[in-house]
């Protein structure tokens, strides 16, 4: 048997062969370090991600340090952390931007970043995925969305990498702490642009919040400043994560390289195989709203039930050969990369579409991609799977 850790550097390069083990010996169990339950099959991790019983209180943590208060009480307005009806409130307010006929309407604009990018690097042979196309196309993007201006996209990136951190399972308590103070800045510069957009509204998400908010009772301007940070977080860390794994797992397995090179109508299919295959999200969580029974064990009021996605999307009772990447997976659409339930992701619409139009467009002009000798360089996190570098040649 193995001890379980996520936090180690072993289990962060390569979960996967953990998940195999946990599968087989461990399906449930408790992990005394975190006191927290993990589910690793996919149909209990659908089951507990669609149980009422299990939603998010974030009464029921204990109190944060003095020194972590503005990060706790900002992410405490994420609709992501909140049970109905605030939950449902929040969604829909922002839902309205990420339906799939919204998203469909940026689908010229995505593809002109993306071809904006590539042409800055065609004629050089080579580029750093991440740094050159994976990070710039989506966080691009969700800023003009959410109407933030392009030239700030370098302090944004700074502001939502120092955040997301705060998503992993980590004991220090330094990245909270810093993560608290770049709320403070965070949030001060976008009390200033919602100012700047009640005198003068453009056509962005900021200014349909804010007029939502003038409107009536339906969100404070601290929720709504919180879930732009949301936004902006969600909106690009997955993305990223999701253009520079799946190029990992095509350059790894040639032979699924070629097919979808040749065969361009078979990229949707394989952007759900990457989300399957090495999820870039691999882990959320719930909390137990009371005292619950789940598959014979007994969870306490307030204690947390972590969900495997990555684990989940490599069960061998739902996906055969799970540990195989397979470009046209009949049922590769059956994963939970994007979680299942009430918070199932809204902009999963936004990353597809982000992701169909960068891989057909690399695959189109950049027909001889391939791995160089340098090795990707992971970022050290766990909960957001994805890489720091990732240098490759064409």
């Amino acid at each position: 048997m193995f001890e379980f850790n996520p936090l180690s550097p072993e289990f962060q390069s390569n979960p996967y062969q953990y998940y195999r083990l946990l599968h087989e010996h461990m399906p449930m169990f408790h992990w005394e370090l975190a006191n927290m339950w993990f589910l690793s099959r996919y149909n209990d991790c659908v089951a507990a991600l669609k149980d009422n019983r299990l939603g998010h209180n974030f009464d029921g943590f204990q109190s944060p340090e003095e020194q972590q208060v503005a990060l706790w009480e900002m992410q405490g307005n994420w609709m992501l952390l909140k049970n109905p009806p605030d939950h449902t409130r929040l969604k829909t307010l922002v839902h309205k931007a990420f339906t799939p006929r919204m998203i469909e309407h940026l689908r010229v604009q995505i593809q002109q970043i993306t071809d904006d990018l590539l042409d800055k690097v065609q004629d050089k042979g080579s580029m750093d995925l991440i740094e050159d196309l994976a990070f710039p196309l989506p966080i691009t993007v969700i800023a003009r969305m959410l109407g933030l201006p392009l030239e700030d996209q370098e302090r944004l990136r700074e502001w939502s990498t120092d955040l997301a951190i705060t998503l992993e399972l980590i004991e220090d308590p330094e990245p909270y702490n810093k993560a608290s103070k770049v709320t403070v800045v965070v949030t001060d510069y976008l009390r200033k642009l919602v100012a700047q957009r009640r005198k003068h509204p453009t056509d962005d998400l900021i200014s349909a919040l804010v007029a939502a908010e003038e409107q009536g009772d339906k969100l404070t301007e601290d929720e709504m400043i919180a879930n732009v940070i949301l936004l902006l977080i969600a909106g690009h860390e997955t993305t990223v994560n999701l253009i520079g794994n799946g190029t990992l797992a095509l350059l790894r397995n040639p032979e699924q390289f070629e097919k979808l090179k040749n065969d361009l109508s078979l990229v949707k299919n394989a952007i759900e195989e990457m989300l399957r295959y090495d999820s870039p999200v691999q882990l959320t969580s719930r909390m137990a709203q009371q005292d619950v029974e789940f598959n014979g064990q007994q969870i306490a009021r307030g204690q947390q039930v972590a969900t495997l996605l990555g684990a989940a999307n490599r069960d061998p009772q739902v996906f055969p050969n799970p540990d195989g990447f397979d470009i046209t997976r009949p049922n590769a659409g059956q994963h939970i990369g994007f979680g299942n339930g009430i918070h199932y992701c809204l902009g999963a619409p936004l990353a597809r579409l982000e992701a169909e139009i960068a891989f057909s467009t690399l695959l189109r002009r950049l027909p001889t991609l391939a791995l160089t000798d340098e090795a990707p360089v992971y970022k050290g996190t766990y909960v957001l799977r994805g890489m720091k570098s990732f240098p490759v040649a064409f």
